[in-house]
């Protein structure tokens, strides 16, 4: 029977509450708002209000069975899902629980090396093995693409005791692989396909986007619905296809999601539902068309390019995310980080990202043709400004690894600190990435190489942000001893 995606009932449930007028003798401590002013203040009188404990009008995240319940199966259907779970902890919470869910300690899992760091942080927690499948690369850009289904093919065959494979769709550039072939693959030799769709919320709504991972028949999704999607930052969807056995997958997500979890963060979650439910094909199709515009208009700055769907190659840059506005930076003479610095200080824009060559700018159907266009001229301001010749930029942004132990090993291993510059030949006992994107250069187990330290002193010296070591300078690095 098809549920009505009218409803919202979560959100409906803290009305009621609210309505009842209830005497608080439970938490959380500022009791509406009335015990911290300042706070009130700054969310507002209805937010703290509406910041509510787990109770049996409101249901519970950990065991749903009432609200929260329905709330996920209207999620599932609208998503094309068997069954959906809300995540307070991000997609990373979602992707975590996928590979926890299919993976024990040293089972392998099949998986590009340009994933989030959500996913081998799942690694070094389980005690999965990953094996890596090299992404593409694009010279011209300098950034990894997706997997081609013959190297995940080849990587099954080397490993036919493998669980699962992970594939991105898209990557953070927009880029996705042959998803439907990838999972008639992986099906054919008994893997689930887990799908890391952190942004990829719209392609279960939008019209003319790449296949979603329900549709393309995945076993798993994490959807990071605060992405694109509408919800409040923090919240995320882990969607479930036929034969995955949701008790159990419950269960692992409760083994490090909260007890305490946020209902605005979940009451956002029912209500982004409801609304890409009854208005998402035309909120997406005024997304592809701003960033269409954009990609046209940044294209016609020259020095710059707005790259897309042009790339396509029904491989490894299977399809293109039209919604992402990813932009090559390094012809006229600028790393990304500089453009992205530039934007932020100089014009008052913020985007989301940007790295060693590229900017990506978040587009969505909540923007407005005003803003579109002052991002526009204040990169042909930049370029006017600051360009120059790119002579001397670094030219590529992955590098093949080189696993020498598995994560958690490496991680937990008995380790030493090193002055970063003496560290070429040794074993990784920790991460290090740009974040944004949280894609890590380099992994817990992979062997130091020089091109690797060359990467880390040239994002350092252009001002990316390097997270994941315990040295927050990256002066040093940890090593397995």
């Amino acid at each position: 029977m098809k549920l009505n995606q009218d409803r919202a009932p979560l959100y409906d449930a803290i009305g009621e509450y609210r309505t009842n007028r209830v005497v608080k003798f439970d938490v959380p401590g500022h009791k509406g708002g009335r015990g911290n002013k300042t706070l009130s203040d700054f969310l507002g009188e209805s937010c703290l209000k509406n910041d509510v404990n787990s109770m049996k009008p409101l249901d519970n995240l950990c065991h749903p069975v009432s609200v929260i319940k329905e709330a996920q199966e209207l999620a599932a259907e609208a998503f094309g899902a068997e069954n959906a779970f809300f995540i307070v902890n991000g997609a990373t919470g979602a992707v975590q629980a996928m590979v926890m869910s299919v993976c024990k300690s040293g089972e392998k899992i099949i998986l590009p090396r340009n994933v989030h760091r959500s996913a081998i942080n799942a690694l070094v927690v389980c005690g999965a093995v990953p094996v890596y499948v090299n992404p593409g690369i694009n010279r011209e850009l300098g950034i990894p693409l997706g997997m081609t289904a013959e190297e995940v093919e080849r990587a099954i065959l080397e490993n036919p005791d493998a669980k699962a494979v992970l594939v991105n769709n898209p990557t953070y550039y927009g880029i996705c692989s042959d998803l439907k072939r990838i999972v008639k693959i992986a099906h054919k030799h008994g893997l689930l396909v887990l799908c890391d769709e952190a942004h990829g919320t719209h392609f279960y709504f939008g019209g003319g986007l790449p296949v979603s991972g329900m549709a393309a028949g995945a076993d798993m999704a994490a959807v990071s619905v605060h992405k694109t999607g509408g919800s409040l930052t923090q919240s995320a969807m882990l969607l479930m296809g036929k034969g995955v056995n949701a008790d159990y997958v419950r269960q692992v997500i409760n083994l490090t999601q909260t007890t305490s979890a946020s209902y605005l963060l979940m009451v956002s979650l029912d209500l982004a539902r409801q609304n890409l439910a009854l208005h998402g094909r035309e909120f997406y199709a005024k997304t592809v068309e701003f960033a269409e515009y954009a990609r046209g208009e940044i294209n016609a700055l020259g020095g710059y390019y707005a790259f897309g769907g042009e790339l396509c190659n029904g491989r490894d840059f299977f399809a293109f995310d039209s919604t992402k506005l990813s932009v090559h930076t390094r012809a006229m003479g600028l790393a990304g980080i500089e453009v992205y610095d530039l934007l932020r200080d100089e014009y008052d824009i913020q985007i989301e990202f940007g790295d060693i060559g590229n900017i990506l700018a978040i587009i969505t159907g909540g923007d407005r043709a005003l803003e579109i266009e002052r991002l526009v001229s204040a990169l042909s301001e930049i370029k006017r400004l600051y360009g120059r010749s790119p002579v001397g930029l670094y030219d590529h942004e992955y590098i093949n690894p080189s696993v020498v132990l598995p994560p958690q090993t490496a991680f937990y291993a008995e380790n030493v600190p090193l002055p970063i510059a003496e560290t070429s030949g040794r074993i990784a006992a920790e991460f290090v990435m740009c974040y944004p994107p949280g894609i890590p250069i380099l992994a817990p187990g992979e062997r130091i190489t020089k091109d690797i330290l060359a990467y880390i002193a040239y994002a350092k010296e252009k001002g990316c942000s390097l997270t994941g070591c315990r040295d927050m300078n990256v002066e040093s690095l940890m090593v397995v001893k």
